[in-house]
Formats: C-alpha cells, sequence, structure tokens
C-alpha cells in the first residue's frame, strides 16, 4: 500500500540525516510530514566514520564533538613546520554515530517523521511529474510506494558526471593508543608530506590528537585509483613507526574512504520532484573532499525554505568562481605541472590560516581568491587554464563504498 508525505528522503548518511534534522527543528511554520528511507544493516548502509569541518566556537553539534582544536600544522617534505593559531575559529572532528544520536534525540520527539528500514530500488518522478515516487523493499521483502510531494536522494552516486579530470582521495585511517604521551591535543596536523609520493598526485599524513594517548592517524591519497588493503597497511606502518616514531601502539578501531575529486557538474535535479543532495548533489570539494560543512548549508537552506512554505530553488553549494579554481587545480596536480605537497605547503606558508580556510570553504571574496592565487606556481597554473577549455568530459565510474570501520583490539609493536 503505498505511503504518502510532503518529504521523501532516501540515505541516512550525513546528508540525509541533516536534512530531517533541520526539517524537524522545532517551532516550523509549516508542519512537514516527513519519511526518512534508510537501507537495512549491511553493504548499502553507511558505515561508522568521522567528517571534519571549521566553524566559530559554539557551533550547534558542539556537544557531540570527539575533539577539536585551535592549530593546525601543515609539515613539508623535509619535516618543516607550519603552524596556523586560529582566533575565531575551530577545527572540528565529529563521529557518525555521536551525530546520528543527537539528530535521532530531536526525531524521537517530531510526530510527523516517519522512519523506514527499506532498500529504495528507484527513485524517480510519478508519470505526472507532481510528486516523486520511490520504490522500496523491506527486510522481509514487502514491496512499498513512497511518494512524497518533494523526494531527496542522499544516496552515493552511481556514476561520477562527464568531467575533465576525475581523481580520488582515498584513505584508511587507525585510532591509535599509544605507550607513552606522543600527540598535542591542541594541534592537529592537517597535511604532513612526509609520505612517499604517488606518480600521480599526491599523499599525506593526518593527524587528529584526542589526548596526549590517542589519536586517528590517517594515511590519504589523491590520486587514480586507491590502494588494496596491503597498501595501506605498509602505508600507515612507514608513517606511524618511521616517519612519526610513537612507539608501540593499540589499534582500537579503524575507517576508510574513498571521495570523488571531479570538475564534472553534479546535477542537484534528477526529475520535477526529485532533487539530489550531499556528495551526489555537488556538496564535495572538489580540490579538498570537505564535505560537511557544505551538506549543512545546503540541507539547512532546503529546510528553511521548505518549513516556511517557500518555493524550493536549491542553489550549488559551490560557486561558478570556486569551481573555476578546483578544475584548474585538479588538472594542474594530474598532470604534474605542479608538485603537490610544495603546492599546499607554500599556501599554508604563505596565507593566513583562517583566509585559507575560507578560501577552502568556498567563501572567500574575490580579492582574497587573488591573493592566494599569487601564492601558487602562477605560470603552470595559467597554462592549465588556457588548457582546460580545450580538454573534453570524459564518463567516469563511481569510486567503490567503503567498507564499514571495525572496532578492534590489535597490538602493534
Amino acid at each position: 500500500m503505498p505511503a504518502d508525505f510532503d518529504v521523501v528522503i532516501v540515505g541516512a548518511g550525513a546528508a540525509g540525516m541533516s536534512l530531517a534534522y533541520h526539517l524537524c527543528a522545532p517551532g516550523a511554520d509549516v508542519p512537514v510530514s516527513v519519511a526518512l528511507v534508510d537501507a537495512p544493516p549491511g553493504p548499502l548502509r553507511a558505515p561508522p566514520r568521522t567528517w571534519c569541518f571549521w566553524e566559530p566556537p559554539g557551533g550547534p553539534y558542539d556537544q557531540s564533538l570527539a575533539a577539536s582544536w585551535p592549530r593546525l600544522r601543515i609539515r613539508a617534505a623535509d619535516g618543516a613546520a607550519t603552524v596556523a593559531r586560529l582566533s575565531r575559529l575551530r577545527y572540528k572532528m565529529l563521529c557518525s554515530d555521536a551525530f546520528e544520536a543527537l539528530v535521532e534525540r530531536r526525531l524521537a520527539r517530531a510526530p510527523r517523521l516517519c522512519r523506514m528500514e527499506a532498500t529504495a530500488s528507484a527513485v524517480r518522478d510519478d508519470p505526472s511529474g507532481a510528486r516523486g515516487e520511490v520504490l522500496t523493499r523491506g527486510p522481509g521483502g514487502e514491496r512499498v510506494l513512497v511518494t512524497g510531494r518533494l523526494v531527496f536522494d542522499s544516496r552515493p552516486p552511481r556514476r561520477l558526471p562527464p568531467a575533465r579530470t576525475t581523481l580520488l582521495q582515498h584513505f584508511t585511517g587507525w585510532f591509535v593508543r599509544t605507550g607513552r604521551p606522543v600527540f598535542d591535543p591542541a594541534t592537529a596536523d592537517l597535511m604532513d608530506f612526509r609520505t612517499p609520493q604517488p606518480a600521480r598526485g599526491l599523499s599525506f599524513g593526518y593527524v587528529l590528537p584526542l589526548d596526549p594517548r590517542t589519536a586517528l592517524v590517517e594515511y590519504t591519497e589523491f590520486s587514480p585509483a586507491p590502494l588494496d588493503t596491503d597498501g595501506y597497511r605498509r602505508a600507515l606502518d612507514h608513517y606511524t613507526h618511521d616517519v612519526l616514531g610513537i612507539g608501540p601502539f593499540d589499534v582500537t578501531a579503524r575507517e576508510h574512504g574513498v571521495i570523488p575529486m571531479t570538475d564534472g557538474r553534479f546535477p542537484l535535479r534528477q526529475g520535477r520532484s526529485v532533487y539530489r543532495i550531499g556528495t551526489a548533489g555537488g556538496a564535495t570539494r572538489p580540490s579538498t573532499g570537505y564535505t560537511f560543512a557544505a551538506v549543512q548549508r545546503q540541507t539547512r537552506y532546503i529546510a528553511g525554505r521548505l518549513r516556511s512554505g517557500r518555493p524550493l530553488r536549491v542553489p550549488t553549494p559551490y560557486g561558478r568562481r570556486a569551481r573555476m579554481m578546483d578544475a584548474v587545480l585538479l588538472r594542474a596536480l594530474d598532470s604534474g605541472r605542479v608538485d603537490g605537497a610544495d603546492f599546499f605547503d607554500r599556501l599554508f606558508r604563505g596565507v593566513p590560516g583562517e583566509r585559507l580556510l575560507r578560501f577552502m570553504d568556498g567563501g572567500s571574496p574575490p580579492h582574497e581568491d587573488l591573493l592566494i592565487g599569487l601564492r601558487t606556481p602562477v605560470v603552470p597554473m595559467l597554462r592549465t587554464v588556457v588548457e582546460l577549455p580545450f580538454r573534453p568530459r570524459r564518463e567516469h565510474p563511481a569510486p567503490p563504498l567503503a567498507p564499514s570501520s571495525t572496532d578492534t583490539e590489535e597490538s602493534t609493536p
């Protein structure tokens, strides 16, 4: 039997949960009935993971943060450190389990929200185009047609849009607990380039301390293809033992991810009544892979329009100028025209930290973009600007889904 709502949200990852959270905020001007359709436990459900973003202290999710840092550090290939001290911002880490618990507390008090555990097999306009419909299959195999005035699909894209350049940001991280204090809890290592660099793209270490003996340590690459499991293990062994020298430690949990970095244009709509949100709706910044802050802007805006009864017009998460700069950087990295490690190290050495974070979030004004551009290798970048219009856009398959994080207790000598 069909189930009908004002809004149907497909997928309960960061984008789907965020939209439900904002739609169900207390004090809505226009009550909205919402269905949140989440896949049953298994490969289609988003695995546990962490999200990082920056904003001033006192943000809406601060009570659920794993940690936040007032200092960011970049290390060049030779070990030279640049430290950005943040006066108005904090770099924040939010674990998905804590975020989901926060959201679920609000949703439990929302009388017009219905959560459904089902696999969506088709998301489309109905024959009239006036409503969207989601064909689902429940855990027992039963079929249910869920319809809504508007449908928001937050599932990962099955294919990436045609693009001139497509790289993948892929990473594996270990939550480690050391036998002695080795981490500075006030400083996050955003990019540590003391890692072997791939033939195309770049690699770096990433260290987010939770306390003097506990941290998330990741190995990250921007390159055309992911590594295999053994490749990530060797890279992390090298980084923790040979580069960081943290001594014996226990691995308490792992995370893995693959994020598309592409100058292809993700369509915001896939029908008159169906929209894409999250990564599939263009919320991932192509040059950095950061997504969570743009998801919040995107879903807060959508919820505000719907709650007030105003017509829905969904803006692109990043403006034309930001997308053009990202396209230039991706092509310059992929072609080898610029050295990625040197490029980012020079940026952080030459640009104030909070200005650079504003730029990375797509919110910097034109004069700041120009000043930052002058800190890059100007000739290779200009050559890339000239070349881009002549490069064809090609289809690329979507990156593989990341496996679930696994809670473990494993000692590493």
